[in-house]
């Protein structure tokens, strides 16, 4: 028997996953089937009886528009939100904008891989002529945030991601989940990631090949020392999901031209 249950989710689809683009810490909406997807994941969950009483987020906008959508189709609107740069998705740096596919064909799939799913190598950093560098550096939701600008990531491996995280982890999310409350994270693909490799101890070989499709909900069970006491569980439609997975697998692969 659980005692301890927290479910976590990447974001629904956002614009520039749809356009196969590094998008990081630009601030994406979600697109329109990103947004059918955070309104199925709330249906689902609602069906399945989940009563949430605390939901955490990053500060980007297609985590937040997730979570909202997911409260309001399971009526529960009035839940608290708390936001945190710390649950952000991994900062890609030089990497930012750029098409995953494209970048595949230029210096192959395996380095895309690389960049996107190992854990300790971090891509080159963002510099000050890069196009989305004033945005991101200059947004008025960093100024506010627990870590001066200075310190602001400029490139992060999944290990940077985890080391920026588990602070927040131990010191918010944990108490609250030991208070008894039900706990959903509404994140992105690499802080869902890094959480997932801590504290299930996924290898640092292993989490290579964790991936985790957009809007689709995972169960975690713990006990009284939030071990797991199995493999985390996505919640839906198996086959669908699987198939989810590949889609963002094949985002990193050159793609092929039909003849």
């Amino acid at each position: 028997m659980a005692k301890y249950r927290l479910v976590l989710l990447r974001h629904g689809e956002g614009a520039w996953t749809k356009e196969n683009r590094f998008c990081s810490w630009v601030d994406q909406k979600l697109s329109s089937d990103g947004i059918k997807e955070a309104q199925n994941c709330g249906k689902h969950l609602k069906a399945l009886g989940f009563e949430f009483d605390l939901v955490f987020t990053s500060v980007l906008s297609r985590s937040i528009q997730t979570a909202w959508l997911i409260l309001e189709e399971m009526g529960q609107e009035w839940v608290p939100i708390q936001s945190s740069w710390r649950l952000n998705e991994r900062h890609y740096g030089a990497l930012i904008g750029l098409n995953r596919a494209e970048m595949a064909l230029n210096h192959g799939e395996e380095q895309v891989k690389i960049w996107r799913r190992s854990y300790d190598v971090t891509p080159p950093p963002i510099s000050e002529s890069h196009p989305y560098y004033e945005e991101i550096h200059n947004d008025r939701r960093y100024k506010c945030s627990d870590v001066s600008q200075d310190n602001l990531p400029k490139a992060e491996s999944l290990k940077d991601v985890l080391d920026r995280l588990l602070p927040y982890w131990n010191e918010k999310i944990v108490p609250e989940l030991k208070s008894g409350k039900m706990i959903l994270i509404s994140a992105h693909g690499n802080s869902s990631r890094a959480l997932l490799k801590h504290v299930e101890g996924i290898s640092d070989e292993d989490i290579i090949n964790v991936t985790l499709p957009t809007g689709v909900p995972i169960l975690l069970e713990l006990d009284e020392n939030l071990h797991p006491l199995g493999p985390h569980q996505f919640l839906g439609d198996q086959e669908a999901i699987q198939a989810a997975i590949k889609k963002v697998e094949d985002q990193g692969k050159v793609k092929s031209v039909e003849k």
